[in-house]
């Protein structure tokens, strides 16, 4: 995976690019910074509301902030998505991570 340095700069060259909103949002996670990391998840998703793994993703990090509420309904509004572009793999991890939450 590039680095957040590069990835920014990336992003400077497309900022709507939801595959590097994605990476530095999985760096930051990565980093422990998990506020900045749900901030490119957001974008990510505001992008790109189909890019699936980005709920889930952003779900873990909220849980790991104490917010399980907000991050079950991440992983809702991501299965609802799985379910509108057909993307099985991703309702499949989605709807276990809910099922263990709730």
């Amino acid at each position: 995976m590039p680095s957040v340095d590069q990835l920014e700069k990336l992003l400077a060259a497309d900022p709507d690019d939801a595959f590097v909103l994605y990476g530095l949002a999985q760096e930051h996670a990565k980093q422990g910074h998990a506020e900045r990391a749900v901030e490119f998840y957001d974008r990510c998703l505001k992008v790109d509301p189909a890019y699936c793994y980005a709920y889930y993703h952003k779900a873990r990090t909220l849980d790991t902030l104490g917010r399980r509420e907000q991050a079950i309904a991440t992983l809702k509004a991501g299965a609802k998505q799985a379910q509108v572009v057909g993307d099985g793999h991703a309702l499949s991890e989605i709807s276990a991570l809910l099922d263990e939450w709730t």
